[in-house]
């Protein structure tokens, strides 16, 4: 997909998270999913960019979306240690959370199309694909993100936090 349909699924997979973090009363890390989210739509394929790095390869893997999460994790545990806003546990469960799901949510755009991705690599190099949606369709970048918003919009008219 494009990048305003890796918008799109971004969103639509963070909003259960986002909702669940309303529900939980930490409506500020809600919010910063989102934006973390819609941040990491594109990473995967800033592959294009890197010598020596393929198109929908390492970046486009379980593998990467684990690291992420691992990084996003250890960044949350160290703002955690160092302030008094949320408990160092709650920060790195975050982040990881936030960091995987941007990841994979990048990744379940892509199996959609054509050219699919092998996301076991390095296990397996084997090629995954849908075959749904060609990544240049408009429509169907457009409604990723109408679905996306749609879905986000429906989580901050609905959560209230259980008290």
């Amino acid at each position: 997909m494009y990048r305003l349909g890796h918008y799109g699924s971004a969103l639509l997979v963070y909003a259960p998270l986002g909702f669940g973090l309303v529900l939980a009363d930490l409506p500020d890390l809600a919010v910063l999913g989102g934006a973390l989210s819609l941040g990491l739509a594109p990473v995967p394929d800033y592959d294009q960019q890197l010598p020596l790095v393929s198109h929908r390869g390492v970046t486009h893997t379980f593998l990467f979306a684990g690291v992420v999460g691992g990084v996003f994790a250890g960044l949350g545990w160290a703002v955690g240690a160092s302030t008094a806003a949320h408990s160092a546990l709650v920060l790195a469960a975050f982040g990881g959370l936030v960091g995987t799901t941007g990841i994979l949510s990048h990744l379940l755009a892509d199996i959609i199309t054509p050219a699919g991705i092998a996301p076991l690599w390095p296990l397996s190099g084997r090629t995954h694909t849908l075959d749904i949606v060609r990544a240049d369709n408009t429509l169907a970048n457009y409604l990723l993100l109408g679905l996306g918003v749609l879905a986000v919009t429906a989580v901050a008219a609905t959560a209230t936090p259980l008290r």
